[in-house]
């Protein structure tokens, strides 16, 4: 484990280090976790500052990467982890514990000028997938406006995020890949910018990073499925049909001050914060903005 007692050369200077040392915790990992992360370690520094939290980013499987290897105290991952990285972990001797801390509804959106309302998970496949046919608007029966020629334009992100894999895994399941040509973001921000940009494009992210300059379509099993709304309700129920759980993952049985941080994340407090970042808390409480 990779927490630390930093500033000890008030030790070599004579300065009592029991008034001045801090014990850091090194958070790594989902992009779509890291402004939540960064909101609790500033608000857990105001309730104990002899906590440091070093929150980064980098996607989940930065995150995980980063525990397997003894550098991070917790990883972020809007994904569960993988059974070859498990198998690593096993390996050198660390073993994984999860941590559900809250849902996210992964949500689709197109430019607000596009008139389409629903799509179903099939018709996704056919857009992202590779092989599939679906490469223009008119291909889903509907005309863009300010789209020139109609060419979808696919927005993604790279693939050391746990979106991209876990949209994937949901959508084009376990024997197909993207099509090549999807346009990779590094973060959810970026998916969303271009999207609202751009009339030909769609994209997806986590639900806490939708604007109002993009349109979030609903969300359909299959074409005779009720369309859903990704809202934090259908994320907690399960009846969105791309829900998804948040995790932090530790090297073995927190313990400590990573114990007690992780214990105060699922307190009221750190779950309202969670709520007001846009995810749903892991069990139900009332949370104002």
């Amino acid at each position: 484990m990779r927490m630390t007692l930093v500033l000890i050369l008030l030790c070599v200077l004579g300065v009592n280090p029991s008034a001045e040392a801090r014990v850091v915790i090194h958070n790594k990992g989902s992009d779509s976790l890291v402004d939540v992360a960064q909101a609790w370690a500033d608000a857990y520094q105001q309730l104990r500052p002899d906590v440091v939290i070093a929150v980064t980013g980098g996607g989940t499987s930065v995150g995980i990467a980063s525990l397997l290897h003894n550098t991070a105290d917790i990883a972020n991952a809007s994904r569960e982890i993988l059974a070859k990285e498990r198998a690593l972990a096993e390996k050198n001797d660390i073993h994984p514990m999860q941590h559900v801390v809250g849902y996210d509804a992964l949500a689709v959106f197109v430019n607000p000028a596009n008139p389409l309302n629903t799509i179903t998970l099939p018709q996704l496949a056919e857009m992202y997938g590779e092989g599939g046919k679906s490469k223009r608007w008119s291909d889903l029966g509907v005309v863009v406006p300010g789209c020139r020629d109609q060419r979808i334009v696919l927005i993604s992100r790279q693939n050391s995020s746990g979106t991209h894999f876990h949209f994937r895994e949901r959508i084009l399941g376990d024997n197909r890949d993207f099509v090549l040509g999807t346009r990779d973001m590094h973060s959810s921000k970026d998916v969303v910018h271009q999207v609202s940009k751009n009339p030909c494009a769609i994209g997806y992210s986590g639900l806490a990073y939708a604007t109002t300059s993009i349109k979030l379509l609903n969300i359909a099993t299959h074409a005779d499925s009720p369309a859903i709304a990704p809202t934090m309700e259908g994320a907690i129920d399960k009846r969105y049909p791309i829900a998804r759980p948040l995790i932090l993952y530790t090297p073995g049985e927190a313990k400590d001050a990573v114990r007690e941080y992780l214990h105060w994340i699922k307190s009221d407090q750190g779950q309202c914060i969670l709520f007001n970042k846009g995810y749903a808390p892991y069990r139900p409480l009332p949370c104002h903005p």
